[in-house]
């Protein structure tokens, strides 16, 4: 079974560099890691450090917002996840478990860590890619797919 899969260098370009700016906006204006695990985590705190807040809510609502302003512009969003809510839970659980494990998540130890030439999310980054490549050949090849 062959599950195509496709790429689409323009705009795998384009969205890496607005995450690149976005991680340097965030150390250059707050002087934090603009991972989404520790930013989300620090907007559900308790009150307290409301101004610290804010920016990382206004970041969460921009990841939110900017599928809605791709359609509002004519364009389409594509739907890539699968529909089943059961492997969706069992899923969201292994990626949390795994994010709070590791320390840190893929864009807070891949873009951040990497470029901060930190042999933790060098380690972290190496078990992320393993665990994917085993995780897609096991659904692919070994499963059949899902």
């Amino acid at each position: 079974m062959l599950t195509e899969t496709t790429f689409t260098p323009w705009a795998s370009l384009g969205g890496g560099i607005l995450i690149g700016i976005s991680a340097v906006m965030v150390m250059g204006l707050f002087g934090k890691i603009a991972g989404i695990a520790g930013i989300t985590q620090g907007a559900l705190a308790l009150p307290g450090a409301a101004r610290d807040r804010d920016w990382r809510i206004a970041f969460l609502l921009g990841l939110m917002a900017a599928p809605l302003a791709i359609l509002a512009l004519g364009g389409t969003v594509v739907q890539t996840v699968p529909t089943n809510l059961g492997l969706m839970i069992v899923a969201g659980l292994l990626v949390g478990t795994g994010t709070a494990l590791g320390s840190g998540c893929t864009s807070g130890h891949g873009v951040c860590g990497l470029a901060r030439l930190s042999g933790r999310s060098l380690a972290s980054v190496a078990t992320f890619m393993a665990a994917g490549f085993v995780t897609v050949f096991m659904l692919r090849h070994v499963i059949g797919g899902l």
